[in-house]
């Protein structure tokens, strides 16, 4: 006769199974996942991460983005978008700007400016009904607004998400590329692919060429710079629709980013299948 604790292990094991089956099948119509991370906070992720999305959106592709930075959730800011996602009957339908379907802990606070202060397991928690009650439909695209850092919140989405890879975001300074180099150290030992490295705000003071450096040393693509521009102090709309040069970055970036996901065999030969 099995023991409580023993009885009790088997049952988080059957909850963890089945918490993992209904992430599959609300993931089963996603062709391609893609991660946004980065080391350390404040090196643009997030606005990596938003006009990314928009850019392949605006080539015709089906795409989401979620936001799982549960402390602090950007992307609805970034993407100019306040109408909420549906909740009906234990199901979220996201919401949806510039061509991107949108879910982020942004949208489920009263206050923007309120902090969420939560331990690990609630934030744990969280990502996990987040992956577990959206629906996505069908997409060609789901870029993941990861966390910082190698802790508790983006393990939990590595090991949660069968992602086809990430691209790492530093900012030119030697501490932010050497804090890149441990989150990508991460993934490696997850076995998960870098995609590449993009270097963001690059030129004036400060300076450009350590992200390219930390590519080349770690044997990774080097996607791009983004460079260092007042043009993003408009935040009326995602900045890859309003200025050519940051259009034309972004591009490079997508570009770079497609043809490792296709030297990795990732890139699906078709769109993702019709919702039936």
């Amino acid at each position: 006769m099995a023991t409580p604790q023993e009885n009790a292990r088997l049952e988080q094991i059957k909850r963890t199974w089945q918490q993992k089956r209904q992430i599959t099948d609300r993931l089963s119509k996603i062709a391609t996942k893609i991660g946004v991370y980065s080391g350390k906070g404040g090196v643009g992720k997030t606005t990596v991460a938003v006009n990314l999305a928009v850019t392949l959106a605006q080539e015709g592709n089906r795409v989401g983005l979620l936001d799982v930075d549960i402390d602090c959730p950007n992307v609805t800011k970034v993407l100019g978008i306040t109408e909420k996602p549906d909740y009906v009957d234990g199901k979220i339908t996201p919401s949806e700007k510039w061509g991107v379907k949108v879910v982020s802990m942004g949208f489920f606070q009263e206050n923007e400016e309120e902090a969420i202060i939560w331990r690990g397991p609630m934030i744990h928690n969280a990502i996990n009904q987040f992956l577990q009650m959206t629906d996505w439909g069908a997409l060609d695209f789901l870029v993941v607004d990861l966390p910082p850092g190698t802790s508790d919140a983006p393990l939990t989405v590595m090991q949660a998400l069968t992602m086809d890879g990430f691209v790492v975001v530093t900012t030119p300074q030697n501490l932010a590329a050497m804090d890149a180099k441990r989150s990508i150290n991460m993934i490696k030992k997850l076995n998960v692919d870098v995609l590449g490295v993009v270097e963001n705000f690059t030129g004036g003071v400060f300076g450009s060429g350590a992200g390219q450096q930390m590519a080349s040393d770690m044997g990774l693509r080097f996607l791009g710079q983004i460079a260092l521009r007042a043009d993003y102090r408009d935040d009326s709309k995602p900045t890859v629709l309003t200025v050519p040069e940051v259009t034309q970055e972004y591009e490079a970036i997508w570009a770079g980013t497609r043809a490792q996901l296709e030297s990795l065999e990732r890139m699906p030969e078709q769109a993702a299948a019709e919702d039936f």
